[in-house]
């Protein structure tokens, strides 16, 4: 009776994760999605700690000892970590998810080996996929968070030959998995601990070549690598939640991958196997000296944008970095307010994580349909009067068009020189995250307006309401 009970709530907790996954569908929606989600976590919590466990004992102190310092630590990190922060954040999330997967492939190699249990060939097979794929996930997550909060540079840290060490490392680890699986089981501790710190170096060495604008969809892939870990702990355990809420995880992070390599013209396998976006952060291209950058004074933009009939924002990180979405948002109800039509442009790949500049317009409360995905956005330009372009930099460098020795040319980008004018705002002239120069800021339309973005906005809404 006890086990159909569990079985139910294992059930509905399923049926919670799907509707909370379909609610994350929209930023209107996305907040009730993440409870549906956490109150289907919250029941396979509270069904695994009561489910017949057989002769094994639950060790219930251990269980809350845990519960509490984790759910402590998440809660504390979540609530301080600011907003441009949270790529760091989400990628320190998915390295504990893998440190997890490790730690269980451990301890279940060792029953096996020098305790109780024993393992088919099946079941061992999938300890050491877990083992493999989650000491990926961790140390890659690890790299990515130090890359992505500036603590290591891409240009100081590089491979000799990074395809062939990746390549190497992934034939040996696969080899060796066979190796124990098929022809030595019973003898394969010493090895599976050579796996797992294989397993480990590789995830560093797979993450360092990627660099630059290609950073998002590494955490994307890494996201869906810490969902097979958990589909196979479920497997391990025979737990239904478990392996249901890894396979959405992984299915659902490896389709953002593949969504987010087409938007940067790039292949899933190339992305795994190949040395992926290792170019963009060494190939630094100087702006010919004979171009002329033309500025713009606040005075001058703020007429332009009062009178125009169509504005178009496209954000990037450094809108981010300046926390200046309020600011953009005030700007935007100011020229509604006189008629003007204000829209977004979000490039698939804008910002350092799946979804950053959807998150933080979401945050200012600015209305889900005024976001145009890529190719509404390039539909909608040619009869844009003013793009202001605030802290993007690679996802709309032209380069990416008619320059084939750039890193980034044949990548999809926002084509804002099909409007009629266009406006970078940014510190300076320097180069964006892929480490290359942008002829944008170079175009017969283009006009730069230089400083911190809040306080530029800021002072071009003030100039705004003078005019009304």
């Amino acid at each position: 009776m006890l086990g159909t009970i569990i079985e139910i709530i294992y059930f509905i907790g399923v049926i919670l994760f799907i509707m909370g996954l379909r609610q994350l569908n929209s930023p209107d929606t996305a907040r009730s999605g993440n409870l549906y989600a956490a109150a289907g976590m919250a029941l396979g919590i509270v069904a695994s700690m009561v489910a017949p466990m057989g002769d094994v004992p639950n060790n219930y102190a251990w269980i809350f000892g845990g519960m509490i310092l984790g759910g402590g630590i998440g809660a504390v990190a979540s609530k301080k970590v600011a907003l441009t922060d949270m790529p760091q954040l989400v990628s320190l999330f998915n390295g504990f998810g893998g440190a997890c997967a490790v730690l269980i492939a451990g301890v279940e190699l060792n029953n096996n080996y020098f305790g109780t249990s024993n393992m088919d060939a099946m079941q061992l097979g999938t300890v050491l996929f877990a083992l493999f794929v989650g000491a990926v996930a961790f140390t890659g997550s690890l790299l990515a968070w130090a890359k992505l909060d500036g603590r290591i540079k891409d240009k100081g840290l590089k491979l000799p030959v990074p395809m062939l060490i990746n390549n190497g490392l992934l034939v040996i680890i696969v080899g060796l998995i066979i190796y124990i699986v098929g022809f030595n089981p019973a003898n394969g501790f010493m090895l599976s601990m050579v796996i797992m710190g294989l397993s480990l170096l590789y995830g560093f060495t797979f993450v360092i070549p990627i660099g630059g604008a290609d950073m998002p969809v590494v955490i994307s892939l890494l996201n869906s690598f810490t969902g097979l870990t958990a589909a196979a702990a479920g497997l391990i355990y025979g737990n239904q939640i478990m392996l249901v809420g890894g396979i959405l995880v992984g299915a659902s992070g490896t389709i953002l991958t593949i969504l987010m390599c087409n938007a940067m013209n790039r292949s899933l396998w190339n992305v795994i196997f190949g040395s992926f976006g290792g170019g963009g952060a060494a190939a630094v291209k100087g702006a010919d000296g004979d171009q002329v950058v033309k500025e713009v004074g606040l005075q001058d933009l703020a007429i332009q944008l009062y009178y125009s009939k169509s504005v178009m924002m496209v954000p990037g990180y450094g809108l981010a970095v300046a926390q200046a979405q309020k600011a953009c948002k005030e700007l935007d109800d100011l020229l509604e307010a006189n008629g003007v039509e204000v829209r977004y442009a979000i490039h698939p790949v804008a910002g350092r994580m799946p979804g950053h500049m959807n998150v933080l317009l979401a945050e200012a409360d600015v209305p889900y349909p005024k976001l145009l995905d890529l190719e509404e956005a390039n539909d909608a330009l040619p009869n844009v009067d003013v793009v202001i372009i605030v802290g993007a930099n690679d996802v709309v460098n032209p380069a990416a068009n008619d320059d084939p020795s750039s890193p980034i040319y044949g990548m999809p980008i926002i084509n804002v020189t099909n409007a009629k004018h266009t406006i970078v705002m940014k510190r300076s002239m320097s180069f964006g995250y892929a480490g290359i120069q942008n002829p944008l800021f170079f175009h017969d339309k283009n006009k730069m307006l230089f400083g911190d973005a809040k306080k530029m906005l800021q002072a071009l809404v003030s100039e705004v309401k003078n005019l009304g």
